[in-house]
């Protein structure tokens, strides 16, 4: 049998790396900015125009979309997934990246593994628990956790 579908490998392409970056591979990183002293784990895609701070950490198997600025000395735990779209005409934006929002997170946030962070911003200092679903933006530093995300305990 004959595939006729165009297949492509993306792999690494027209990434702006700084110094002293792993990236374990297989992944598809491209069209974005990496700091210095990044680790990105097996599996991993990082889509165009995202920007992932100096000192991050990228566990296997994440998802990070267009539009998702990481700040520095990060840690995204295996699995994490960002989303872009909110299907907020009740589907999929279908390539229509006027329906897509922005995700800003903040410095030191360390995201446990298998969370899904909808398009917000998250202040400096937070920790979000294994499989929470982050739906509105932090603003104050803390431990959060569940579905929907919520404050556990502040952080002085």
């Amino acid at each position: 049998m004959t595939d006729s579908v165009d297949r492509k490998a993306v792999g690494i392409v027209n990434v702006i790396f700084g110094a002293n970056v792993t990236v374990v591979e297989p992944s598809n990183v491209y069209g974005c900015t990496v700091g210095d002293d990044v680790f990105i784990g097996p599996f991993v895609e990082i889509q165009k125009g995202v920007t992932i701070g100096a000192r991050t950490r990228v566990q296997s198997h994440s998802f990070i979309c267009e539009l998702v600025k990481i700040g520095a000395d990060c840690f995204v735990g295996h699995g994490v997934m960002f989303v872009n779209d909110r299907f907020a005409s009740g589907g999929p934006a279908r390539g229509d990246k006027s329906k897509w929002e922005t995700t800003s997170i903040g410095d030191r946030v360390s995201i446990g593994s298998n969370a899904t962070i909808m398009p917000v911003t998250i202040c400096d200092d937070v920790v979000i628990g294994a499989g929470s679903v982050v739906t509105k933006s932090i603003v104050q530093p803390g431990t959060y956790a569940g579905n929907p995300a919520r404050l556990l305990r502040h952080h002085s």
